[in-house]
C-alpha cells in the first residue's frame, strides 16, 4: 500500500499523475485491484490499494516503464519520499 503526500500546491498534479498510473497499471498482467484513494483527514495524501495474483506479478509491475516513469516524474511533487506498507489478507493466509 503506497502512500504519497503532495507538497502544498501540487495536490492536483499528483492526483492527475496517480490517475494515469491507475489506468495503466490496471492493464498489467495479474492486476486484481489498483485504486487510488485520497485520505479524508490529510489533504494532499493519497493511498494506492493494490492487489496482485502473485508476488511475481507485482514484481513485474514494478519493473514496467509506466511505473518507473511515474516514480521519477512525481519525485519533485512529494513532500517526502513515498512509503510502501506491504499487506496480506488474514483470510486464506497460511499459518
Amino acid at each position: 500500500m503506497p502512500v504519497f503526500i503532495a507538497k502544498e500546491g501540487h495536490e492536483a498534479t499528483l492526483r492527475e499523475a496517480l490517475g494515469e498510473l491507475e489506468s495503466a497499471s490496471r492493464q498489467d498482467a495479474g492486476c486484481l485491484e489498483y485504486t487510488v484513494f485520497s485520505e479524508d483527514q490529510r489533504p494532499g495524501a493519497f493511498v494506492l490499494f493494490e492487489g496482485w495474483a502473485t508476488r511475481e506479478d507485482l514484481k513485474s509491475h514494478n519493473e514496467k516503464d509506466h511505473v518507473k516513469e511515474f516514480v521519477k516524474s512525481v519525485e519533485s511533487l512529494l513532500a517526502a519520499p513515498f512509503s510502501v506498507t506491504p499487506i496480506t489478507p488474514l483470510t486464506g493466509a497460511s499459518s
